[in-house]
């Protein structure tokens, strides 16, 4: 029977859960939507007063927040209460990769997942229609509703579920306009009544037309191949640059041709350090598993060779700038411009950043790190003792190089003073308005600045009496 939705709950409050909940009550004041998350520091800053606080930036995110928070829109670590008043409860909790036991270095860590479900079947109350929000292997949907149902019989109430599958497909930093103005929205299930309770909520505000249907199963495997489809995009026009700076060419020209065909397209051929974030690694990786899992090997090599070369192109941007230096970087200090993985948001989460600052200070750099949105904490967390015990190829001295070999500018101009080079990672709007004139007179010649974004004017760099790299230009 059609369920009209009055209470939502939300189990996790980060990258997905924050934003994707505050936009479903931006546009559906009608329904009273709660989120939840056992880290408290999280859910006060979602509630702080000053709205530059919010966990997450996302460009327009802390106006809605401002406009839905207190009304319909609550955030608290309250989770029994509020999966006991919840009609519908969304679990978008972490899958981070295994990093131990079967499946380690590939498969996702669903205990995150195991835990929500086994509370929602403890704490609801009559018929709840449970949504998978977060990115999951696909079949995972039977593992929820085993214990879903196995944990009624045990507990002998009458309890009823419906499991949809229902993934998110935002790209960070335009994850809001994701949200109201979707491609598409992915509704997968068996329960045709409860798909209508999910797809009557999204119909306040996105047409019909673009709201898909498939079975639970297709709806998993999608946002996997989403995600795999434009990774290797990505590396594919990755392959190109560095072909491209071996043979003359220019990778923004071979885009611009390419791009013209309507069968490829524009969309991602634009040349960078490598792809980051959340999702991207994680999901491939997920898909070697899964692939080797059913006895697919080619399957598993193919999409393995996206992430490894990847990594390759990371350890080859660093390499190039050593090399341009005269074969060091001992003592030389370098300005990284940009350590978010993209830009418009805070997320490190595998930024290149991370793995190119490791190469250079494992070479001996000093580094004045600069980004408009990343804290010196995170920074610090990413280039610490936690990151160092996962690189393997980092022996004890060099981590100790890696311990004090950088510090945060929080100004662009300071980053420039006596460095050797400039290293632009992230495309930052004020790194391309960067005054390469002013820039140059702090720095030590003969100094260098590597593109590794395509952001900067050439003729701008060339005139201030600088070296310029730029990815992907053979020229």
């Amino acid at each position: 029977m059609f369920m009209k939705v009055k209470n939502i709950c939300c189990i996790g409050a980060g990258y997905v859960g924050g934003p994707t909940m505050t936009v479903i009550a931006d546009k559906c004041p009608h329904i009273k939507v709660n989120v939840v998350d056992i880290n408290q520091n999280r859910i006060d800053l979602w509630n702080s007063k000053d709205l530059n606080f919010l966990p997450i930036f996302e460009p327009g995110l802390d106006q809605i927040v401002k406009r839905c928070r207190g009304k319909n829109l609550f955030f608290s670590t309250e989770i029994e209460k509020h999966i006991a008043l919840a009609d519908m409860v969304f679990i978008s909790v972490n899958t981070p990769t295994k990093k131990k036991g079967i499946g380690a270095g590939q498969a996702s860590d669903l205990k995150w997942v195991e835990i929500c479900a086994r509370q929602v079947s403890k704490y609801a109350v009559g018929h709840t229609i449970v949504i998978e929000k977060s990115t999951l292997p696909v079949r995972t949907a039977e593992v929820i509703k085993t214990i879903l149902e196995s944990q009624d019989i045990q507990n002998k109430k009458q309890k009823t579920f419906d499991v949809l599958s229902n993934p998110e497909f935002l790209a960070e930093g335009t994850a809001v306009n994701d949200l109201i103005s979707p491609d598409r929205v992915l509704i997968g299930g068996e329960s045709d009544s409860a798909i209508k309770s999910l797809k009557d909520i999204y119909q306040n505000w996105v047409p019909e037309n673009k709201i898909l249907q498939t079975n639970i199963w297709s709806s998993e495997l999608a946002k996997l191949t989403a995600n795999a489809f434009l990774a290797q995009r990505i590396s594919s026009i990755n392959s190109i640059g560095a072909l491209c700076e071996s043979t003359g060419a220019d990778v923004r020209e071979v885009a611009r041709a390419i791009g013209t065909d309507t069968r490829i397209g524009s969309k991602f051929l634009d040349s960078g350090p490598g792809f980051g974030g959340s999702c991207f690694k994680k999901d491939i990786l997920n898909l070697v598993y899964l692939s080797n899992y059913f006895g697919l090997p080619e399957v598993a090599n193919f999409w393995e060779g996206v992430v490894r070369f990847n990594k390759w192109h990371q350890h080859r941007i660093s390499k190039l700038v050593v090399k341009k230096l005269f074969g060091t970087v001992s003592e030389k200090k370098v300005a990284i411009l940009g350590f978010s993985f993209k830009a418009n948001t805070n997320d490190t989460r595998e930024s290149a950043a991370i793995q190119i600052c490791r190469d250079l200070l494992a070479e001996g750099a000093e580094l004045l790190i600069h980004d408009p949105k990343v804290i010196e904490k995170q920074i610090e967390l990413d280039l610490g003792e936690q990151a160092i015990n996962n690189h393997k190829n980092i022996n004890e001295s060099d981590s100790k190089v890696i311990k004090s070999g950088w510090e945060k500018c929080d100004k662009i101009d300071q980053c420039f003073k006596n460095v050797d080079a400039a290293l632009i990672l992230t495309e930052w709007k004020e790194y391309s308005e960067i005054n390469w004139e002013l820039a140059s007179k702090s720095m030590r010649h003969p100094a260098w600045v590597f593109d590794a974004r395509s952001i900067v004017n050439p003729e701008d760099v060339r005139n201030a009496n600088l070296n310029l790299w730029r990815v992907g230009d053979g020229s």
